[in-house]
């Protein structure tokens, strides 16, 4: 056929609005498209073939691809459960995540990546992420910047990989429920942060880990992030003959203002979270635990500004139990965020279990119910695959584990909570307080000299049995 002159401005212009038409109609059809300016990652259909959305079954069911504690919409002391949880996918260990340990070489080799940390995979992965969270049914996610795009050869460069992959990111949260429950930076795996980020001996790298977190609370503001946290892996010392300890903890102290600041010009509304640490990678990380870090928020005048995520395995790994530096942030005001994992008592480090343990699970929740539950934080699971478990379907069957033990958990309170043995026996125990001397000391209204003459009046003090056994008693017959 032969065309002319105007004709084939006709015919060109009709065929073009016809390819667009249908671009459109099948980028809002079909996000797993990858429309993103016209470009595509290559892979059609889904990443998880076979497996559908996950429901509530109940306890008796034998069905591993579903719940049968975690009942979203049922209702317990006056919340629903997913206002208690506010369950959280990782984006790293859940879609970054190798099987690789200090000893051994990557175990996973998952369908949506290719060997590469490409852009086109980035987008991939993002796109595998909502659908593995959209059937998991669950609306939240965390993420480090570097997690979810690449470095570039300039921070220009990583700044538009960041750009485009959170592009991709919000076009897929668009008439979903789903958004960040935090963003963070990470400032710990890049060979510029050997000596730290905020707390490095090079003033440049300091420099650059603003720039890095300037760009990070952005893009979480951005996606309508919740929170905005602060892990400072290698914000630390490995020998104290070499380091300026004072000067150090004055610089973290700087940055944080600054990044106090920075999200008060932005206008960003959600908290800031610190991560305590004790060590790993450092020999001392200087928020060493709930407490150290609390104490380090009063002497620099951050109390005010910021909350704790607890990471359930850095407590242990700092000597503590999970529910004492719960306990420890939630009395000070400063409990905003839970990374549900536990760590193996027979390994030393860092292995970011899914928590399974029902009395630990409901120790954690007995926390988070006197805490009035976490919003606008909520349980981030911080946790990954064993290295030998590499199918698909095991990313499920691990979230639903840990949510169904959280759930559980919670039940477990509920019981507590309408028995009231256990609040009773507490009570008991510290009644001689309710007194009218007790009550003066409570309210630091007694001097020595007062209590001195209370003794000569009294005599030998009477002291009761704390029945310790009995408490144990009524919590296992919780569980």
């Amino acid at each position: 056929m032969k065309i002319k002159g105007t004709s084939v401005l006709v015919f060109v212009a009709l065929v073009l609005s016809t390819v667009i038409a249908e671009s459109t109609q099948t980028c809002r059809a079909n996000l797993e498209a990858a429309c993103n300016g016209g470009s595509s990652d290559g892979w059609d259909g889904e990443f998880f073939p076979g497996i559908s959305k996950i429901k509530y079954e109940g306890p008796t069911s034998k069905n591993p691809l579903s719940y049968k504690w975690y009942n979203a919409d049922e209702e317990i002391l006056g919340k629903k459960m997913k206002d208690w949880m506010r369950f959280s996918v990782a984006f790293w260990h859940t879609f970054r995540g190798t099987g690789a340990d200090p000893f051994g070489a990557p175990t996973k080799s998952w369908p949506w990546e290719d060997g590469t940390n490409s852009l086109t995979i980035a987008k991939r992965r993002m796109r595998a992420h909502f659908e593995f969270m959209n059937k998991l049914g669950v609306d939240r996610w965390c993420f480090h910047d570097r997690d979810i795009a690449p470095d570039g050869k300039t921070l220009k460069e990583t700044n538009a990989n960041l750009d485009a992959v959170v592009a991709l990111a919000k076009e897929l949260q668009e008439g979903t429920s789903i958004k960040p429950l935090w963003g963070t930076a990470q400032l710990f795996l890049h060979p510029r942060y050997m000596h730290g980020a905020a707390t490095s001996s090079e003033v440049a790298v300091y420099a650059y880990a603003a720039a890095q977190v300037k760009k990070a609370m952005e893009v979480t503001q951005y996606l309508g992030g919740e929170n905005y946290l602060f892990w400072g892996g290698r914000e630390g010392y490995q020998s104290l003959l070499n380091t300026d300890m004072q000067r150090e903890l004055d610089h973290m102290a700087s940055f944080l203002q600054a990044a106090v600041d920075y999200k008060k010009k932005l206008g960003f509304k959600g908290n800031l979270l610190l991560e305590p640490k004790p060590q790993e990678p450092t020999k001392h990380q200087y928020d060493w635990d709930a407490a150290t870090t609390f104490a380090f928020l009063q002497k620099y005048g951050l109390s005010g500004e910021f909350k704790l995520n607890i990471e359930c395995n850095h407590a242990t790994l700092s000597g503590h139990s999970c529910p004492h530096d719960l306990e420890t942030a939630r009395i000070n005001g400063l409990l905003g965020n839970i990374d549900a994992n536990t760590g193996d008592p027979q390994i030393g480090w860092d292995t970011d279990q899914f928590l399974t343990d029902i009395a630990e699970a409901t120790l954690v929740m007995l926390s988070v119910v006197r805490n009035g539950g976490l919003a606008p934080g909520g349980f981030n699971f911080d946790a990954k695959l064993r290295r030998e478990s590499t199918d698909v379907e095991d990313l499920f069957i691990a979230h639903i584990s840990g949510m169904d033990t959280l759930a559980r958990g919670l039940r477990n309170v509920a019981k507590l909570i309408e028995d009231g043995s256990l609040t009773e026996l507490v009570r008991k125990r510290y009644q001689s307080f309710d007194t009218e001397i007790g009550a003066l000391i409570e309210a630091g209204k007694v001097d020595f000299e007062t209590l001195e003459k209370k003794t000569m009046e009294w005599g030998e003090p009477y002291v009761p049995s704390a029945k310790q056994e009995l408490a144990e008693m009524i919590f296992q017959s919780a569980l």
